[in-house]
C-alpha cells in the first residue's frame, strides 16, 4: 500500500505549523511529511524497502527551507516517489516537486518558479548583505530544477529571475514533469489496413522514454547522440513487445 503525501496551502516550518493548525488554516510542514514516511506498517522486517510514495501537490509555495527539508526527505525515501502537480506548484512548491522519480502533471497543471525573497529590514550594510544571501539561495532552488531537468543553471536562474510560468506540455517539454496526466490510452484508433499497428499506449510510453533519453544526454556528455545505449534499445524492445 503506497503513503500518500498532500502538499497543500502554505509550505512552512514545524513551529508556524502549529499556529495554521490552531487556526484550521491548511499547511504542509516537514514533520507532517516525515511522520508518514516513517510510519512503517511492519517494523519486524527493518530492512524491507518503504511503501510507494505518492505526492499530490497544489500549494503556491512558502518557507524555501522546509520545502528544502520535505525535497531531501522524499529524495532520501527509500521508495519510490511518485509526484501529482494537482494544480499550482509554485515557488517552493515547485522543489517539492522536483524530488519525483516521476513527476506527472495536470494539463490544467502549472509549475512557477522565481527568485527568492525576504522581509529583511536595515541598514544598507544590512540589505547589501542579503542580497548575497538571497544569490546563494536561489542558486541552492536552482539545484533541484538542474538535478531534475539537465537545463544549465544559468538558464535557470535566468527563468527564476523572469518569473516564469509553466504549462504542462512544457514542463514535460523542458523536463520539469516526466509526463502529462489523462493522456487517453484507450483512444479508438481507425485503420484501413492489412496489417496492426502500435497502439497508443506504446506511443505514449515511447514519447516519455524519448523525453527522458534527451534529458539524461544533457548530464552525460559522453553518450553517442547517433547510437542509442543498449538499456534504451532493451526499453523500447520491452514498449514494442507490450511488456
Amino acid at each position: 500500500m503506497s503513503k500518500v503525501i498532500n502538499i497543500k496551502g502554505t509550505i512552512v516550518d514545524d513551529e508556524t505549523a502549529v499556529f495554521y493548525s490552531f487556526f484550521g488554516i491548511p499547511s504542509s510542514s516537514p514533520s507532517a511529511v516525515a511522520q508518514i514516511l516513517n510510519d512503517d506498517g511492519d517494523e519486524d522486517i527493518p530492512d524491507e524497502p518503504d511503501s510507494d510514495v505518492e505526492v499530490n501537490i497544489a500549494s503556491n509555495g512558502g518557507d524555501v527551507f522546509a520545502a528544502s527539508e520535505i525535497y531531501t526527505m522524499l529524495r532520501q525515501a527509500n521508495a519510490n516517489v511518485t509526484v501529482n502537480i494537482q494544480g499550482l506548484a509554485a515557488s517552493a512548491a515547485s522543489v517539492i516537486a522536483m524530488a519525483g522519480d516521476t513527476v506527472k502533471i495536470s494539463p490544467t497543471a502549472q509549475i512557477m518558479i522565481h527568485q527568492a525573497a525576504s522581509n529583511m529590514g536595515g541598514n544598507k550594510d544590512d540589505l547589501a548583505h542579503e542580497i548575497g544571501v538571497l544569490d546563494g539561495i536561489d542558486k541552492s532552488i536552482a539545484n533541484a530544477y538542474e538535478a531534475k531537468t539537465g537545463l544549465p543553471q544559468a538558464e535557470l536562474l535566468n527563468m527564476m529571475s523572469n518569473e516564469t510560468w509553466i504549462s504542462a506540455q512544457d514542463a514535460v517539454d523542458k523536463g520539469f514533469a516526466d509526463e502529462v496526466m489523462f493522456i487517453d490510452e484507450k483512444q479508438p484508433a481507425f485503420a484501413n489496413a492489412t496489417s496492426n499497428f502500435v497502439p497508443k499506449s506504446a506511443v505514449n510510453k515511447l514519447l516519455n522514454l524519448i523525453n527522458k533519453s534527451e534529458t539524461t544526454s544533457k548530464l552525460d556528455n559522453k553518450i553517442n547522440d547517433s547510437q542509442p545505449t543498449d538499456e534504451l534499445k532493451q526499453r523500447k524492445l520491452a514498449i514494442l513487445l507490450g511488456k
